[in-house]
This record gives C-alpha cells, structure tokens and sequence, in this order.
C-alpha cells in the first residue's frame, strides 16, 4: 500500500513547478498575448485527460483513448518552447525541463491509479480506488479552477508594467 503512494509524487512535483512559474516567473516577467492565450490551452490538454478518467471506466478501449489524449497533452505543452528561449530566464527554461519530464509521469501515474482494477501487476492499489476517484475530482477541479484563473487573470485583470 505504502509503494502506491509513490504515484503521487508527480502531482505534488507539478503542482510546485506550477506555482513557481506561474508566481514567480509569470508575475515577475508578465506575459506575451501569445503566452496568455497559449497556457490556458496546455492546461485544458491536462483537463481533458482528468475529465476522461472521471468521465469513463478504465477498459482496453478507454486505456487507448487516454494514451492518445495524453500524447496529445504532451506534444502540445512544447508548443512555445522556440518563443520561450527568447524571453525566459535561464532558471525558467530549467523549471519548464523539469515539467516536461514531469508531464507523461503524472500522466501515466494518472492512468495507473485509474486502471489499479485493472491492471493485475497493480493490484496492491485496489485498496485506494475509493480515494483515487476523490482524489482525481479535486484535480479536476482544481485543474478547471487553475486554467479559469490563467484565463481571467492574464487577459482580464493583468496590465503590463510601463517602463
């Protein structure tokens, strides 16, 4: 039981990286049309992955349509990293490595806590499928939540500084 904790490790390292770029980096620098429009869209790749898993059982046909859904997220997420070696910090362009290696782990350990009924090598997880569809509703909502504040922040209430 102990070991399944371990796929909750992803999480909690993306929700970090996450604050740190967006409230350190982001304020810090503001940013571009292209990036307020842009990271609502990466996000919205994440959401449709937790909605599928809330939505849908975990089936042989299901575990296909998540996989595509996140190769889907995955590529998309690198979409502005050409623009961003031009107005990242060095330190910023690390932190958005360390999301991308990050972003198939949570993914997959998504998916793993998903299907732990599933999947006979993860049966030791069964024990946790009542807390892991709470679990995946909070990041959901969460997930939703995040995505309207970058949406509504940036576009809406954000000004860029004079200089």
């Amino acid at each position: 039981m102990m070991g399944s904790y371990l796929l909750l490790i992803p999480f909690l390292i993306q929700a970090v990286c996450i604050f740190v770029d967006e409230f350190y980096f982001h304020v810090k620098r503001g940013l571009p049309k292209w990036e307020r429009i842009g990271h609502p869209i990466d996000t919205l790749s994440v959401l449709v992955c937790f909605l599928f898993i809330v939505n849908f059982p975990c089936s042989a046909l299901n575990v296909k349509i998540y996989g595509l859904l996140c190769a889907l997220s995955m590529i998309l997420i690198t979409k502005d990293e050409f623009i961003h070696k031009e107005v990242c910090p060095k330190l910023e362009m690390w932190l958005h490595a360390v999301l991308f290696i990050n972003h198939p782990l949570l993914l997959l350990a998504a998916g793993c806590i998903w299907g732990c009924d599933t999947f006979a090598f993860l049966n030791t997880l069964s024990s946790i499928k009542d807390l892991a569809a709470s679990f995946f509703w909070g990041q959901t909502l969460f997930t939703g939540l995040f995505m309207l504040y970058q949406i509504i922040y940036w576009n809406f209430i954000w000004k860029p500084q004079k200089v």
